[in-house]
């Protein structure tokens, strides 16, 4: 008897100290956590400020282990699977303040597609949190995921003056960014777009208002100068689990290059009350003391409260993503062949194509384009809808009525598709 209870206080002592060993290595990996994301001299947000405060728990294991400071990957492996590490008091009515992204100098003034793709590793393999970066380019024109190259941009103009073609996986219209323009990009857990959208134009005008120009959100996804010009442009697009918002934000910009490399939307600047893509946009230099670096720099702390730091391992996984990017096929493949073509702009919604090819009377495929903005994969949804039906006003009709396909366009209405159709 007496072995037993010594054996039973043995096994006990063992599972007592185990049990302590991991409450402590909770405790100390929590702390850790907190350091990552809190400035030198700052405390954690408080619980009223709303902010998950968990990053670093799978990017870092890796990060922490280099700088001889963190626990065993296993553990943090084991808590991380199991959630053990989210403290997540954020409510869903606001994505700020955000955790800034630090990316190492040698990234400074890359082209777009390092960035766009820096959005997707952020959203494939760092824990759910609200991230925020900003970037500069050279000369360059972003194309909306739907839009046809040609139809957008002068490719020979673009090529005799050095600029930059590429194209965003968001959707929305072409635009032009340089030096004096700076990019946002936000990247946040999943939920409804649209607040979303909303919360980010709405908190990046407040925060330039702060520094004097007296700017509002108008439109589907613009900020403006209060009076008229717009300044900043925003897209968003979604993957599993994740959004992605980005946006421009026009602090100069040369409008020889802007005028030549663009092919407007008559449509779209009649909408608009304006003659030419200049004559639609305003210059935040002409409202702020200091110039475009400054600005960047000023707006950081009124976004962001914490910061987080990219490695060399993670920027080389970056520049893998990049690749995809500059694909001909992908970079110039949108074709806009077809039997029969319907396009409309649509107030609130944006130019909208769609393009059907019949064998006979049947569709045998539709492609889409325009500089709409997807709620989620919209020509999946068409081809479901439409593919093998009759080219007929009472079966197209029909089969938005069935299928919906027009709720993955933002702002699309049933009746508005039926009309177009």
């Amino acid at each position: 008897m007496h072995g037993q209870s010594y054996a039973r206080k043995l096994l006990f002592g063992k599972k007592y100290a185990f049990f302590l060993r991991y409450i402590v290595l909770l405790l100390l990996l929590l702390s850790r956590t907190r350091e990552l994301h809190c400035p030198k001299g700052q405390l954690a947000a408080p619980q009223s400020q709303q902010v998950t405060a968990h990053h670093e728990t799978t990017l870092s294991t890796s990060r922490i282990l280099t700088q001889g400071k963190g626990m065993p990957s296993a553990v943090l492996k084991f808590l991380t699977q199991r959630n053990l590490l989210t403290i997540s008091t954020r409510t869903m009515n606001t994505q700020f303040p955000a955790c800034f992204v630090e990316m190492p100098d040698n990234t400074e003034h890359r082209r777009a597609p390092f960035y766009l793709a820096a959005e997707e590793y952020l959203a494939q393999h760092f824990p759910t949190d609200n991230y925020l970066f900003s970037w500069q380019l050279g000369p360059t024109v972003v194309m909306g995921r739907n839009q046809i190259a040609h139809q957008e941009v002068d490719l020979d103009f673009c090529q005799a003056e050095g600029i930059d073609v590429v194209r965003r996986k968001s959707g929305g219209g072409a635009i032009f960014a340089d030096g004096n323009n700076i990019m946002w990009s936000l990247v946040t857990g999943d939920g409804a777009v649209e607040p979303l959208f909303q919360d980010y134009a709405h908190t990046v005008a407040k925060a330039l208002c702060s520094l004097g120009p007296k700017v509002e959100v108008s439109g589907r996804n613009d900020i403006i100068l209060q009076g008229g010009g717009k300044i900043c442009g925003n897209a968003f697009y979604h993957l599993p689990n994740r959004n992605i918002v980005h946006g421009t934000m026009l602090y100069d910009t040369n409008p020889r290059l802007m005028q030549g490399a663009l092919h407007p939307d008559i449509s779209k600047l009649q909408t608009k009350g304006v003659k030419s893509v200049r004559s639609r946009v305003a210059l935040l230099k002409d409202f702020l003391p200091f110039g475009v670096n400054e600005l960047r720099q000023r707006l950081r702390p009124l976004l962001c409260n914490r910061s987080i730091s990219l490695t060399a391992y993670d920027v080389a996984a970056i520049e893998e993503l990049e690749k995809a990017y500059y694909e001909p096929n992908y970079l110039y493949g949108q074709a806009s062949a077809s039997d029969i073509c319907r396009e409309q702009r649509i107030e609130g919604c944006g130019h909208l194509a769609l393009h059907f090819k019949l064998r006979g009377t049947l569709i045998e495929d539709v492609t889409l384009a325009g500089d709409f903005f997807e709620l989620a994969p919209a020509e999946v949804a068409f081809k479901a809808a439409f593919v093998a039906q009759p080219f007929t006003p009472q079966s197209l009709a029909a089969a938005i009525q069935l299928h919906h396909p027009e709720q993955t366009i933002r702002n699309l209405t049933e009746k508005q598709l039926i009309d177009l159709l």
